[in-house]
């Protein structure tokens, strides 16, 4: 006869199969906490932490991308900001994408300095001084 005959194997243990089945999925979730989860909880973190420092003085930009100076801080999830002179909107704490520069300690607070504003004044070449321009927070001269 030409044909052996064929033979069962025996099964093996059951639990080591699971664990070999189940290593890749265990693989992917561990590779996608340390490259996607973890650095996206951080930096929520960061904006939260960023959100709760806020005050009054601070230059910030918005989610819609408009720069603003913070005037007050109405509580703790609404500011005002000042957008231009006179021109001032209630806007959401947690649309706050960045916080630009900080503003001066709060008047009245213990170390404060009351920083004094000085106006742009230019000379002339012979030695006569050109009319003082007010300047915008954004830089812009106004007329």
């Amino acid at each position: 006869m030409l044909i052996s005959p064929a033979f069962a194997q025996a099964g093996g243990a059951l639990g080591g199969d699971m664990f070999v089945q189940l290593l890749p999925l265990l693989l992917i979730f561990v590779v996608f906490w340390f490259f996607l989860i973890r650095p996206q909880q951080k930096k929520a973190k960061q904006h939260r932490e960023m959100v709760a420092s806020v005050r009054r003085g601070d230059q910030v930009v918005t989610g819609g991308g408009l720069l603003g100076k913070v005037t007050k801080v109405l509580d703790e999830n609404t500011v005002q900001v000042e957008l231009a002179e006179n021109v001032r909107v209630k806007v959401l704490s947690t649309t706050l994408q960045d916080v630009l520069s900080k503003g001066a300690p709060v008047a009245g607070a213990k170390g404060d300095t009351k920083a004094e504003n000085k106006s742009d004044d230019r000379s002339a070449k012979d030695g006569n001084e050109a009319p003082t321009q007010k300047k915008s927070m954004f830089g812009f001269g106004k007329k």
